[in-house]
């Protein structure tokens, strides 16, 4: 193994155990370092055998960054891949690996900010008030999506869920979002209706053991592939528009909430963003919705089709 491997290494080992990452993003970490050890070695900055981080510049990280944009990566990805960067070479750094940090100042190609997908309140309330049929399976599911959308929760804190994070008492949850942060949340009444139902079941089928809410039939924590699955039938067996998955969800009621109260501050803390800028997205699809309700109702606004005129 040459240094520059053990470097790698000693710094996923550091990314797994000291800042305690999942393995999914040191998977993309590792993929990211990757793309840019290729690039490097397509440039003969680097061979296979012998990759020296310390003789990396600015220069190839803009050129880097120009290769994988003009690929078709999206600045939110570069961005990502930039991140990443930064991060080893903040470790070589503090390692005496490398004396610079080539990624610092540079940005990542500004990508049009596309408008998350929601389903409007008639096409929710179609969904969630589909008879179970006294499956179990399709009760749980059911009660899935009335807390995604009751509590806006990301579907990795669904998934996280452990019954002693419910208060069903205070009709509340607790659950820990990105960055490892803490957040309270209300479960409406629909939500705890739901929820409820599901719990009665649940014990036939959890093993002993088991603290997750939300199970599968195997009596262990459900995974996220099987909740996008699930959402997903449940979705097309109510017919309905367009595919419907967790994030939708979340989506609709961030944008039910904005729409409703108007207070930013409030579905930010809901949604456990740490920046506001990311909330805003849905003022902005707050602002389109008036937009076509505008063209479509004023007198005036209609577009016309062009005539001839003699």
């Amino acid at each position: 193994m040459n240094s520059v491997d053990e470097a790698q290494v000693r710094f996923f080992n550091y990314l797994g155990s000291e800042r305690q990452l999942s393995p999914h993003t040191l998977s993309n970490y590792q993929r990211d370092l990757q793309r840019l050890q290729d690039y490097l070695i397509d440039c003969q900055l680097f061979t296979p055998d012998n990759s020296q981080w310390q003789q990396v510049d600015a220069r190839h990280i803009r050129g880097f960054v120009a290769i994988i944009h003009r690929q078709g990566l999206a600045g939110k990805s570069i961005q990502r891949v930039l991140s990443a960067v930064r991060s080893f070479y903040k470790f070589l750094n503090r390692e005496g690996l490398a004396q610079q940090n080539p990624a610092l100042g540079i940005q990542a190609p500004k990508s049009p900010r596309k408008l998350p997908q929601t389903l409007d309140a008639d096409q929710v309330g179609q969904l969630l008030d589909a008879p179970d049929g006294g499956d179990p399976l399709v009760c749980r599911d059911l009660a899935m999506m009335e807390m995604i959308y009751s509590s806006g929760l990301r579907l990795s804190e669904l998934v996280s869920l452990n019954l002693n994070d419910l208060d069903l008492y205070d009709s509340s949850l607790r659950v820990t979002g990105k960055g490892r942060k803490a957040r309270m949340l209300p479960i409406g009444r629909k939500a705890m209706q739901a929820l409820d139902r599901w719990l009665d079941l649940r014990d036939s089928m959890a093993k002993l053991d088991e603290m997750a809410v939300f199970v599968s039939q195997r009596g262990t924590r459900i995974t996220t592939r099987s909740v996008q699955q699930r959402i997903d039938r449940l979705g097309k067996m109510q017919h309905t528009q367009g595919k419907v998955y967790p994030h939708r969800l979340r989506h609709s009621f961030a944008s039910h909430m904005l729409e409703s109260s108007g207070d930013l501050r409030a579905v930010q803390e809901l949604l456990g963003h740490s920046d506001i800028s990311t909330t805003q997205i849905y003022t902005h699809l707050d602002f389109q919705h008036l937009m076509d309700v505008y063209d479509k109702a004023h007198p005036r606004a209609h577009k016309q089709k062009d005539k001839d005129h003699d």
